[in-house]
This record gives C-alpha cells, sequence and structure tokens, in this order.
C-alpha cells in the first residue's frame, strides 16, 4: 500500500493537541482514500516524522511555500531517515484552494442574506518578518477572489498591514476569511484580539483549513500524485 504524510506545524509548547488534530484529519483523508495508508504528523511531536520512509508522499498543512516547506521539512525528514520522500506543494498552493474558499465566502454571504458581489472580503493570514512568500499567497487568494466581491483586505499577524490596522473602518457586511491551515493560538487567540481592537463588524469565518470540504481536496491531491508516480 501506497503511504503519505500530512504534516503540519504544531505547536512546539504543548504539542499533543494538534497532533490529534492532523491525525484527525489523515483519518478523513485516508477514508476517502482506501488505497492510500495516510499518517498526520507535525513538526513540533517528537518523533511524528519517524514513520515516514523515501517512499512517503509529503502534504504539508501549510498556507506557503516558505522557509518550513522548503529549508525545514526537507532538513526533518533527513534527520527521520527520509530524505527521499516526496513533497508536494503546500495546501495553500493546492489547486483546489481558491474554489474553496469561493465556497466558503459565498455561503457565509447567503447566511446572512448578503449578495456576494456587494460583500468585503477580509483575507486574514500569518505573514512573515523574514519571507515574502506567506503574504503573497494571502494577496494572490485575494486577487482570485476579487472579482466575485465588493472589495478585497488583507492583514497579517507578522508584519504590515497588521490585522487590527487593516480591518479597522471596514463595512458591516463584511467577511472575515482567516487564511489558517490549522487552528492554533493565532487563530484561537491572536486573530479575535485583533478583529475585537479593530472594532471589526462583519462575520469571522472558522480558518479555511478546517472547512468541511478539505479532507476530499486533499485526498485528491494525493491520489493524482501517486498515480503520476511509479
Amino acid at each position: 500500500m501506497r503511504k503519505a504524510l500530512i504534516v503540519a506545524h504544531g505547536q512546539p509548547g504543548d504539542p499533543a493537541p494538534q497532533q490529534q488534530l492532523i491525525e484527525s484529519l489523515a483519518a478523513s483523508v485516508a477514508a476517502l482514500a482506501p488505497q492510500v495508508a495516510v499518517g498526520g504528523a507535525t513538526l513540533a511531536m517528537p518523533g511524528a516524522l519517524d514513520r515516514a520512509d523515501d517512499e512517503t508522499l509529503i502534504y504539508p498543512m501549510f498556507m506557503a511555500t516558505g522557509w518550513f516547506t522548503q529549508v525545514e521539512l526537507p532538513r526533518r525528514l533527513t534527520l527521520a531517515g527520509a530524505p527521499g520522500a516526496y513533497v508536494l506543494p503546500p495546501f495553500g498552493s493546492d489547486p483546489g484552494l481558491p474554489a474553496l474558499c469561493l465556497d466558503l465566502i459565498t455561503q457565509a454571504a447567503g447566511t446572512q442574506g448578503w449578495q456576494l458581489a456587494q460583500t468585503h472580503l477580509f483575507i486574514a493570514a500569518h505573514g512573515s518578518g523574514r519571507s515574502p512568500a506567506p503574504a503573497r499567497a494571502a494577496r494572490q487568494m485575494a486577487a482570485n477572489l476579487a472579482p466575485h466581491v465588493a472589495a478585497t483586505t488583507c492583514g497579517f499577524i507578522e508584519e504590515t498591514p497588521f490585522i487590527t490596522d487593516a480591518a479597522r473602518g471596514l463595512p458591516t457586511q463584511a467577511v472575515c476569511l482567516p487564511l489558517f491551515a490549522t487552528q492554533a493560538e493565532h487563530v484561537t487567540d491572536d486573530l479575535p484580539a485583533a478583529l475585537s481592537q479593530a472594532g471589526f463588524p462583519g462575520l469571522v469565518l472558522p480558518p479555511v483549513g478546517l472547512a468541511a470540504q478539505v479532507p476530499q481536496m486533499i485526498a485528491e491531491s494525493i491520489k493524482a500524485a501517486l498515480s503520476e508516480r511509479p
């Protein structure tokens, strides 16, 4: 049986809860790809990557192609004895993600009785003080969704424009789409605090990585990648 491993960052100070969540996601994906042994691991959980070998397909549960996916993940795989593991583009670059995000904001606007074309989209993302890649990925998503909404704004946790500044003064008919792969401290603590400080009046969605459609999207990407490899 072919093997795949979904790898997330995790929570270094308290690795167990995020490890359990990524394993739960892996189980959901495995149910949709019964011919693939799908596991989950976080970089924060000691030994979690040890189940990988050179034949394992790695699906990075990250929002951007940056330092973690290009440098740290390959380094950690090498240390785990799997230097030849095939690493897919990350979740944030999955070709199915723009359509999924459009579906999410369309449904959200509909629950409020709003026309999507008259709704302001606020994208909240991580950003980075070290690399332009995370912000670039968020802005690309905003560009992909811009034709469907009234306007788009991006705000970030770790770079300007910060979420508090970017979200201030937005209209009531606004949807906040958090571009985060998992529900860790940035989503549970930093984002709500920043939006509260900004007085954001709109609707705040769960992080995109928790969407019900995500396991199917990941399963399709894994199956497509494996079908292309001998």
